[in-house]
């Protein structure tokens, strides 16, 4: 999109594709779309945004996606399915002018925590390796090198480690494995 193009995107009214599941979800999104100074259009060819709810799409060509209701981080745009249509016609304008969007609502994507009863799920021996690797600084090339496994696998445990402790970052990782292991801690 030419800067010329972002600026008209950002101002003026927008070609949208609407992408839903059901003819009434797509009617009552075009109502939305023209109600707030946008032009429904069908062809992806002569669109500026595509609006898509519930579908996977292929994004790798093509217009941006505003994706409602969908954890999907390849889009450019996701709000949740009960966004408001000042919230829609932001969203729209700002991944038509080439800005990520991301609602409240999706900026949560790390790893949720274990349940309780899975909390105590013992670390496997590699992860542990990876953990102590992680705490020497180590990136992840070099824990593949120094365990004899390959980068794959290597993001493989970092990933694993991230899910059973309820961590986002390495650091954070670190932290709870150390919080983990105090609590384990019998007095005697």
């Amino acid at each position: 999109m030419s800067v010329a193009t972002k600026k008209l995107a950002a101002t003026g009214p927008l070609r949208i594709v609407i992408d839903a599941p059901d003819s009434s979800r797509r009617r009552a999104l075009s109502r939305l779309v023209a109600e707030t100074g946008h032009i429904v259009v069908d062809d992806l060819k002569s669109a500026d945004v595509i609006l898509s709810e519930g579908s996977e799409l292929s994004v790798a060509s093509g217009p941006p996606v505003l994706a409602l209701g969908n954890a999907d981080l390849r889009v450019r745009g996701m709000l949740s399915r009960d966004a408001s249509a000042e919230q829609i016609d932001a969203a729209l304008r700002a991944v038509a002018a080439g800005l990520i969007v991301r609602s409240s609502a999706a900026e949560n994507t790390g790893f949720e925590s274990t349940r309780e009863s899975d909390a105590r799920a013992l670390l496997t021996p590699r992860e542990l390796d990876v953990l102590a690797a992680i705490a020497d600084g180590d990136t992840n090339k070099v824990i593949a090198r120094r365990l004899g496994i390959s980068l794959h696998t290597v993001k493989f445990h970092v990933e694993s480690l991230f899910r059973k402790l309820g961590a986002r970052t390495r650091t954070e990782a670190l932290a709870k494995a150390s919080e983990r292991r105090l609590g384990d801690t019998m007095t005697l």
